[in-house]
């Protein structure tokens, strides 16, 4: 395994990342068991997890998991996302990132973050809240970098910059989306994250599994995840996309490449990218 520094932290991860949001719902704890296991067997030390994912039960199953292990383990969370029906059971208030946090430690079986995203935008409350409850988090202990998931460039910049003047503990991460696919991230976030010294952690590296060997215009199939989950047919399910995903899968299989190897292998070749974030629901 390849180890890369995250950001300028010192810290080493491996050049994968974990991502188990599948965990608790297509993945039950025998194949989560499974996965894990062999990603550790591989030299895998980067695990990624949410509290939104599916209610949870994905940061319960990583705890079970990590729980003697932990040193071993650079372990992320993420806050923002609705986690149940109360008004204020969502966004990056103060209030609810405290909540939030102990929450995730509670079912991670941990007594910190080794990062903690704000896993989107929050346009109802200005930079400064969130920044100056992260900085408390890192002062407790309960954190130990700060991060951002699904952050525009000037919207990272603009709190880089508060962070600066106010001497509170600045983002080291980011984690966009990034493949062959949408590829928006070039213009400015991987220009900013090499810029600025931070680590990415990039989400979607098989394009929600459109580079995965698949899909195509003449093998698009009945079912799957292009085609049943809204989210991702809303992202990736217009017919162009389809016809990039034939001729990126022709290409590959001329060379003799897989081709989600090949569009793996494309991500991580990017100087800014630390680690992709990669999904797996068992391990066929």
């Amino acid at each position: 395994m390849i180890y890369h520094p995250l950001g300028r932290t010192g810290v080493q991860v491996s050049c994968l990342c974990l991502g188990t949001m599948l965990f608790g719902k297509d993945t039950g704890e025998e194949a989560a068991a499974a996965v894990y296991h062999r990603c550790r067997e591989a030299g895998v030390n980067f695990f990624d997890t949410a509290d939104v994912y599916n209610q949870g039960r994905s940061e319960e199953i990583l705890g079970r998991l990590i729980k003697e292990e932990r040193e071993e383990i650079i372990l992320v969370s993420k806050v923002c996302f609705p986690t149940g029906p109360d008004v204020n059971a969502s966004g990056l208030s103060r209030r609810h990132i405290r909540s939030a946090v102990e929450a995730s430690l509670r079912r991670l079986h941990t007594d910190h973050l080794d990062l903690y995203f704000l896993h989107n935008y929050d346009p109802k409350t200005p930079i400064e809240e969130p920044l100056r409850a992260l900085d408390d988090l890192v002062h407790q202990g309960k954190i130990l970098y700060p991060a951002v998931s699904n952050w525009a460039a000037w919207q990272t910049m603009k709190g880089l910059g508060i962070a600066a003047r106010e001497g509170l503990s600045r983002f080291e991460c980011l984690q966009p989306m990034y493949n062959l696919v949408k590829r928006q991230a070039e213009v400015e976030l991987l220009p900013l994250a090499e810029s600025e010294g931070l680590g990415v952690m990039t989400y979607n590296p098989l394009g929600g599994g459109l580079l995965s060997g698949k899909y195509g215009v003449s093998s698009k199939p009945q079912h799957g995840r292009l085609i049943d989950n809204p989210m991702y047919e809303k992202r990736y399910g217009n017919p162009v996309n389809f016809e990039i995903a034939e001729s990126f899968c022709a290409h590959a299989q001329e060379r003799g490449v897989h081709p989600a190897s090949l569009a793996l292998a494309w991500v991580m070749s990017h100087p800014a990218v630390t680690a992709p974030v990669m999904g797996a629901r068992n391990l066929d």
